[in-house]
């Protein structure tokens, strides 16, 4: 090789370098905030209202709860597919409230407050509806195998729609102190724009953790459906969560007293997710700390240690490190990883903020300081990363770029919409005419987030349901996350 053509291949190599990582200088974090937002009015389940964004779709599950006398009309569809699911929903729900609580006068800023809220409230209306007595929560509405059986669009669903409950008699600690957490975190988000919807949402709060610490048991148990799709692995850190939640809505001490009595706080964990929320309960405590509402000894020590342990870790100078693809990307598991990372994500953006606030310049790691620019800067990788600036030069956010996936694994998406062709699609018939259909959706569902794998490699296609699945538990998170880096 010639000196001149390796030096034009060393100058093409390193503007392919510089290219790949300034991409996220370019990053339009407005412009996917918005399409986070929009992403929850695509997978709504009901009567859409009139100011609906997302035309493509229609009214759809409107006999929902029938079966069992009650009306459960509305909430949203966790996935691709056509179920209602209450624990992730209402995970969802309390991470979007947190997201709001936090991050206010940004998503004010941006224009993007009142569609965060709408978001919120087409959620906790329809718990309410499934909270009809303090000792009962519906948490599931659709059967997984019969829904999985079919490829059809919401609006055409001929499946059954059995809706399943938890009671005194069949507990579900983790779903009803989860579902409390998210009414209670939602209180706060309408505390001044909605005093009384707050005060009714505070009183659903209040009565399901009262039913999940009194009747304890796994939902699971209980909900036989719920462990082919979102099995728990157990209540105690939803018991804490939701105490959490409940104290920081009312300022009442038996919530802070349940939390002063815990015998386990949880450790170090791996995750935050939809089943794991000791970190999210530790990462409160810790605020709880940092505002001088409780003193650092004890068990609140302990609280905040092991969760600022977690974000150390999330940083390479923790316990128990996280893992990252060799792209850069934080690695825990293979299914939808996406959703750990915008839960992890979250986390690092709130303490930031806790820590700015309380004009603490870093915080102590293990392996040295982190400075709350720090963990600003390990966000911004990351959301640059899921934006495009990856190796693939793909954003695994639909709609977001001029590259992102085509083929999501989706009903509603992969389906001509029912305002285009109102000819129903039968049960089997959907998979040969739009699963097996080798092309782009003909629906963009904008602001779903898919995964990569652990490789930084991506299957666009309807049959990859592991990585190419979007779910709501992503952006309830990622809309916090979006606002402040906006």
């Amino acid at each position: 090789m010639g000196a001149l053509s390796y030096v034009f291949m060393l100058i093409t190599v390193l503007s392919c370098s510089f290219l790949i990582q300034n991409v996220a200088s370019d990053a339009d974090y407005a412009s996917a905030l918005t399409k986070s937002l929009l992403f929850f009015e695509g997978q709504r389940s009901g009567k859409l209202p009139p100011n609906q964004r997302v035309g493509w779709r229609g009214d759809s599950g409107l006999t929902d709860g029938q079966s069992a006398g009650v009306d459960l009309v509305g909430g949203y569809y966790d996935a691709g597919d056509n179920l209602k699911l209450g624990f992730p929903f209402a995970f969802t729900m309390t991470m979007l409230s947190w997201s709001t609580i936090e991050f206010a006068d940004k998503l004010s800023e941006k224009n993007e407050l009142e569609n965060a809220l709408s978001a919120i409230r087409w959620g906790t209306d329809y718990i309410i509806k499934a909270h009809p007595e303090p000792n009962v929560l519906f948490g599931e509405v659709g059967e997984p195998d019969s829904d999985h059986q079919c490829w059809q669009r919401p609006e055409d669903m001929t499946t059954q729609r059995d809706a399943y409950k938890i009671d005194a008699q069949h507990p579900g600690s983790d779903l009803a102190a989860e579902t409390a957490a998210a009414l209670a975190a939602a209180s706060i988000a309408f505390k001044t724009v909605d005093p009384s919807y707050s005060s009714t949402l505070q009183m659903h709060a209040v009565q399901l953790f009262d039913f999940a610490k009194n009747h304890q048991g796994s939902y699971s148990d209980s909900i036989s459906a719920a462990r082919k799709v979102y099995s728990s692995s157990g209540f105690k850190d939803e018991l804490l969560w939701g105490a959490a939640w409940l104290y920081t809505a009312t300022g009442l001490k038996t919530y802070l007293e349940y939390l002063g009595q815990a015998s386990d706080t949880g450790g170090v964990r791996s995750t935050f997710s939809w089943d794991d929320k000791f970190t999210g309960a530790q990462v409160l405590v810790a605020k709880l700390v940092l505002d001088s509402k409780v003193d650092s000894s004890g068990v609140w020590g302990q609280f905040k240690s092991q969760g600022e342990d977690y974000i150390c870790s999330l940083a390479g100078k923790g316990s128990r490190n996280v893992a990252k693809t060799p792209g850069g990307l934080y690695w825990f598991l293979p299914d939808n990883n996406s959703q750990y990372v915008t839960s992890a994500t979250f986390l690092l953006s709130v303490y930031a903020k806790y820590l700015t606030e309380k004009g603490s310049s870093s915080l102590q790691c293990n392996g040295g300081p982190l400075t709350p620019s720090d963990l600003q800067s390990l966000v911004k990788a990351q959301v640059d990363y899921l934006l495009g600036s990856n190796p693939k030069g793909l954003s695994y956010m639909v709609g977001y770029g001029t590259n992102f996936p085509q083929q999501i694994h989706h009903r509603a998406a992969s389906i001509v919409s029912i305002k285009q062709d109102a000819t129903p699609v039968s049960c089997k018939g959907g998979f040969d005419q739009w699963f097996n259909r080798n092309g782009a959706n003909p629906n963009v569902l904008e602001g779903a987030v898919v995964s990569t794998d652990g490789s930084d490699n991506y299957n666009d296609g309807r049959n990859n349901y592991q990585t190419a699945e979007p779910s709501i538990v992503v952006n309830g998170p990622l809309v916090g996350v979006l606002a402040n880096l906006a």
